[in-house]
């Protein structure tokens, strides 16, 4: 199981990630958005929504950039792995409980108001929820991290990100013995990734290229009014 979760999944979960965003964005672009309800309890979201972001995305590029970088560029900068293992517990923990208290505000915003609710699917209620419990264990583990830093836990977290992005066949055994919460964490993020594709969270990636060229109409008909038109 430890090799499946860590060493297959990670593989499923960025293949779904790529080939599922590109196909959506060449078979459904209109659909490529956040369906915005932004006239409703506008004040809550713009507040849940700058922390939420701001926090997130921090978030977001410390665990790649933390992740992938390898260990030798932190000691040719003389940066030993506890110093860099402290640096990540207190910054995530700073903006990882930024980004939890925004997101709580836009999920009760979501959740309370009837009229959000209903503009709101099922997918966008679910993606945002499974943030918040991301979020929340991300939380939870820094204690972890803040009490064992004399033990290297962020070189098994970088050895295995790399090694599976290397194809490396082990890496997989980087976490065999780390601390339960980090594995479900790692876990529910694959989770995420596997699910990106099909929900509102397209839209953090995109880059108004196409705009140019694209139709700058939607037909919004039915086939059958279209069908009789035609006739």
């Amino acid at each position: 199981m430890n090799q499946f979760l860590f060493g297959t999944l990670p593989y499923i979960a960025l293949t779904v990630l790529l080939v599922g965003t590109i196909a959506r964005y060449e078979r459904d672009p209109f659909t490529w958005k956040s369906s915005s309800s932004q006239l409703l309890r506008r004040k809550q979201l713009i507040l849940g929504s700058v922390l939420f972001h701001v926090g997130v995305l921090v978030v977001f590029f410390g665990h790649l950039f933390g992740l992938l970088i390898p260990i030798g560029v932190y000691e040719f900068f003389g940066i030993p792995p506890e110093a860099k293992q402290l640096l990540a517990a207190l910054a995530g923990g700073l903006f990882g409980t930024i980004a939890i208290i925004g997101a709580l505000i836009l999920a009760h915003r979501r959740l309370v108001d009837p009229r959000v609710r209903a503009r709101s699917s099922f997918a966008d209620t679910g993606i945002l929820l499974l943030l918040i419990v991301q979020l929340a264990l991300g939380l939870i583990s820094v204690p972890y991290s803040l009490s064992a830093l004399s033990e290297g836990g962020v070189i098994k977290f970088m050895a295995w990100a790399n090694g599976i992005f290397t194809f490396d066949g082990n890496a997989a055994s980087y976490l065999q013995n780390v601390e339960l919460i980090f594995k479900i964490h790692i876990v529910l993020g694959l989770t995420i990734f596997i699910l990106f594709p099909f929900t509102r969270l397209v839209h953090m990636i995109s880059a108004p290229i196409r705009y140019i060229w694209r139709p700058g109409f939607q037909i919004v008909r039915t086939r059958k009014n279209s069908a009789n038109r035609a006739k």
